[in-house]
């Protein structure tokens, strides 16, 4: 507790000192509490959020009935913000519009006039521009409302009511799905198909206890309304419903089609759900200029009201599935979406759920209703029929009731006890116009009082018999089922599923690069390019500004480039992506991540070898060159330096025997035996050093002599005979090297 401050000529009294952990504590829980309860999270009853709710039945409020005329968005924006959600006007229209988008919900809640936004992700209209009405769908989650089947409460000023939940006939909450993220927690639901919802039902009045994985014979999965394929297999998906959590991995639907003489394009006619189709082509588009889809020759998007995107493959020869499992890897023409049913049960509660809760709930707040909705027409039946014994009373002395109410100035006591009515009956008596006497026949009312009675006593029964409940129930979700059937438009389900084809994409890319000779050129600074052809001649190249030539070595446009960095990490680079020898080519670190290191030696890969790799202080190893390759951007780390030492060396082993020189000019060399071979790792020490570190290291055949290559590119050698002054063990100083061997102190 802090030190208590008084005010400037205060006295301090009504002063309230507070532990400002606690104070945070409280008004973090409470916003926590209000973004959980009132703005991220649905019902599981209804599956709507506040603002949601709140639009529809405002929207009611204006009579916006299906088939009415529709009303301007910005008359029912205002008196939704003015009536009942006191936030932003665009925030009220935006989930205005998502209520009308055809492709953001499968069901959706508002028919909308004018420009609601489009697949491509383009805004909707300003509010002042488009005009709107409640759909059938909407009407049906609004059924019921005025007859008292929901909880009220004040609106946010006192001033009026609005409804805590609403009725829904409608399995909203899986039909149309939600997303939204509190504070701490998070709900994303897909669409599902509402027949299939209503069938699952069904089973479950017939089976309360029935558990998650006995729906899935009714609930296949998603439903998107943008369509496209779920590839995940049932067990995943069983998974997903079983659990509340998970996710469905959604692919775009697509055919080949033939465009003559051989050719024929890929026509893609749906896309994964909320992927944005103009963001998706320019994405592909970006890919193609940098040449990372191959097989892909152009992106075109011929679509109108429905989805066509043409795809053009590089050649005739491409095979279609390959050319989608690469677009599926590299672009949104695949995606996830995920499961996590978090919602708000009994509107108090969230909690992840499974699928059969969730229907549960749905239905338990069906039967709530029922009972609610019943027990309000049973009192509006005993008060019409109070109202018609009354009646019938007044039909049978119809003279003396005349009379009554002429001589009597205060005739309604008199009539009560004259004739044992109710204050109710005696008012409905005096109520009467006298135009209505003549039509006052006893065979109307005992008609309609028969009938009554005979309704009244339906629903007693009803509010007594839990199994007439349910059969009620049921039949209102037969009738849901058969408008949301599979036969009709908008109930037909629009994504399937299927299992994704097992292709090795990488080897059938590879096989659709053309081999073609090529000399990569690496410059001091890194820069990397591709010459056409094998060619010694590379020295006369041109460099950007000070830049100069480094080294060069041939290889093939198919080959796969192996990159040594300063971190003792592996990086691998496709050489067909290698920019061509036009211009200063590319930095080899924009190929890859390379988090700031320097090439040490790039090299192609062949497979088979083995590397002896080096650092700096002295360290080094034999590694496979297969366990060299990076399968990522950010390579593999093979050699293990902590800064400031740093990878220095690597070459190919050939032979029995290494050697090793240092900065201090002094040179060692030693049997291969006596280096270990590792997948990674710092390695052993290579050669002593006082000062200094290591320089270059190479393995070689003794037999075959020691060479390296003088400053005018001429190959020296010394044979074994002469080097037994430099043979020793590993981790030996050495000594001077001999007569001639590069200032540069490098092998090569």
């Amino acid at each position: 507790m802090g030190k208590r401050v008084i005010p400037p000529g205060g006295k301090g009294e009504g002063i309230e000192i507070v532990e400002l952990k606690k104070a945070l504590e409280e008004r973090y829980l409470s916003y926590a509490l209000s973004t959980i309860m009132h703005r991220a999270l649905p019902d599981a009853r209804d599956g709507l959020k506040p603002v949601h709710r709140r639009i529809l039945y405002g929207m009611r409020q204006l009579r916006l009935e299906p088939g009415s005329a529709p009303k301007k968005s910005a008359k029912i924006v205002g008196d939704v913000m003015g009536n009942f959600h006191p936030h932003g006007d665009q925030a009220i229209y935006d989930a205005l519009v998502r209520l009308a988008q055809d492709f953001s919900s499968r069901y959706p809640l508002v028919e909308g006039q004018g420009n609601f936004g489009n697949i491509d992700g383009d805004n909707a209209a300003a509010y002042r521009y488009t005009e709107a009405r409640m759909t059938e769908t909407a009407r049906l989650l609004l059924d019921g409302i005025d007859e008292d089947a929901v909880n009220f409460r004040p609106n946010y000023d006192g001033q009026s009511q609005e409804p805590v939940v609403l009725p829904a006939a409608f399995p909203n909450l899986l039909a149309n799905g939600s997303t939204g993220i509190a504070v701490g927690m998070a709900t994303s639901i897909p669409p599902h198909n509402a027949a299939e919802l209503c069938d699952a039902a069904l089973y479950l009045i017939d089976k309360r206890s029935a558990k998650s994985g006995e729906l899935l014979k009714f609930v296949k999965g998603p439903d998107f309304p943008t369509g496209g394929i779920v590839v995940d297999d049932k067990a995943a998906i069983r998974e997903a419903y079983v659990t509340g959590r998970g996710s469905f991995r959604v692919r775009a639907r697509w055919h080949k089609e033939s465009t003559g003489h051989g050719t024929w394009v890929v026509v893609v006619t749906q896309i994964p759900y909320l992927v944005p189709k103009s963001r998706l082509i320019e994405r592909i588009a970006e890919l193609i200029n940098d040449k990372k889809l191959p097989l892909l020759a152009d992106v075109r998007d011929e679509s109108t009201e429905e989805v066509r995107v043409v795809l053009e493959p590089r050649a005739r020869g491409v095979d279609p599935n390959v050319l989608m499992e690469s677009l599926f890897k590299f672009t949104e023409l695949e995606n996830r979406f995920p499961l996590n049913l978090n919602v708000l049960m009994g509107g108090l509660v969230p909690r992840v759920v499974g699928l059969a809760e969730c229907l549960r709930e749905w239905l338990d707040h069906r039967r709530e209703v029922l009972l609610r909705r019943s027990r309000h027409r049973l009192a509006e039946i005993k008060h019409r029929l109070e109202m018609l014994d009354g009646y019938l009373i007044a039909y049978l002395n119809i003279d003396l009731v005349i009379k009554i109410i002429r001589k009597e100035d205060e005739p309604k006591p008199v009539l009560m006890k004259r004739f044992k009515l109710s204050d109710v009956q005696a008012t409905a008596i005096l109520d009467m116009r006298l135009r209505n006497l003549r039509k006052l026949e006893e065979f109307e009312i005992q008609r309609e009082h028969k009938e009554l009675k005979v309704e009244k006593a339906g629903l007693e029964k009803l509010i007594g018999s839990p199994a007439r409940q349910w059969k009620s129930i049921g039949a209102d979700i037969k009738k849901v089922r058969e408008a949301y059937g599979p036969t009709t438009a908008l109930g037909r389900r629009r994504t399937g599923f299927e299992q994704a084809k097992e292709i090795d994409l990488k080897a059938a890319t590879e096989a659709m690069i053309e081999k073609e000779p090529i000399t990569v050129v690496v410059s001091e600074k890194g820069w990397v390019r591709a010459l056409k052809g094998h060619t010694e001649d590379v020295k006369n190249l041109t460099y950007k500004g000070d830049d100069k030539f480094g080294f060069s070595f041939f290889a093939q446009t198919t080959s796969k480039l192996l990159v040594f960095a300063t971190n003792g990490r592996f990086y691998t680079i496709e050489a067909s992506k290698l920019p061509g020898g036009r211009g200063f080519g590319e930095p080899a670190s924009m190929m890859v991540d390379m988090e700031g290191a320097e090439i040490v030696n790039i090299a192609p890969f062949v497979g088979g070898r083995k590397f002896l790799v080096a650092s700096k202080g002295g360290n080094g190893f034999v590694a496979k060159e297969d366990d060299c390759v990076a399968n990522t951007r950010k390579g593999k780390q093979v050699l293990n330096v902590k800064a400031p030492d740093q990878a220095a060396a690597v070459s190919i082993v050939e032979g029995d025997s290494v050697a090793v020189v240092g900065d201090n000019r002094k040179l060692v060399i030693f049997p291969l035996s006596e280096l270990p071979e590792m997948g990674r790792g710092k390695g052993v020490r290579l050669q002593h050093y006082k000062d200094g570190g290591l320089s270059d290291a190479k393995a070689f055949k003794l037999d075959e002599g020691l060479t390296w290559l003088d400053p005018a590119g001429r190959t020296q050698k010394v044979p074994k005979a002469e080097l037994r002054d430099w043979r020793g063990s590993r981790a030996d100083a050495g000594r001077l090297p001999p007569k001639g061997f590069p200032k540069s102190n490098k092998f090569a």
